[in-house]
């Protein structure tokens, strides 16, 4: 019951293999009393794919949270001055989008609500999904680690003989993850085996 009460982002990018896993996590946060805002990446929020139709996926989590999505830049900027969120989680959280993190480039609406929600000095919650975590993304992964705010979801290889450089988080602790990032907290282990 830490979350009731709270105004969660839900940041949503790219990563489309992973949605199904969210809507899950996005329902337990609304089963605990959260009030949950659905923010899209370009990418998340236009994009049709095997995995579905994107305004699909937008209505499918509209309807499981209640509020509408928050689909550009200008929409976005208003969370830092009003300071709308309490706690912004991004999952999935792409290789694009924490390289864009680690170098400070908001150019989307979910980076903008990123920008924005810090701005307040809050917690953002990472629950990385990305084929080179291990790879160029490496660096940019560690810039985040060691930011201030910033709190990552246990993460560990998904496929590391298959895919080497891919790291995924576990999604079902997300919930988890939070609790203890409003606490100013890291939730442990963070790094972690048997992904699947």
């Amino acid at each position: 019951m830490k979350v009731e009460g709270l105004n969660i982002g839900f940041g949503i990018t790219g990563s489309f293999c992973t949605f199904s896993k969210i809507t899950d996590e996005i329902q337990k946060m609304i089963d605990e009393k959260a009030n949950v805002i659905p923010i899209f990446s370009l990418n998340a929020s236009t994009m049709d794919t095997r995995f579905g139709k994107a305004e699909d996926w937008i209505d499918k989590i509209e309807k499981i949270t209640g509020n509408k999505s928050i689909l550009t830049i200008q929409d976005a900027e208003p969370i830092g001055p009003n300071s709308l969120l309490d706690v912004l989680v991004i999952a999935p959280c792409t290789g694009n989008t924490i390289a864009k993190l680690a170098n400070a480039i908001t150019d989307t609406p979910l980076l903008m609500a990123a920008k924005a929600h810090l701005r307040g000095m809050k917690p953002v919650i990472i629950g990385i999904s990305t084929n080179d975590g291990l790879g160029m993304n490496a660096k940019n992964l560690g810039i985040l680690l060691n930011t201030k705010y910033y709190y990552f979801v246990p993460f560990g290889q998904d496929s590391p003989y298959v895919k080497c450089n891919s790291l995924i988080a576990r999604m079902d602790m997300i919930l988890p993850t939070v609790e203890m990032a409003i606490e100013g907290k890291q939730i442990q282990p963070l790094i972690i085996q048997n992904i699947f």
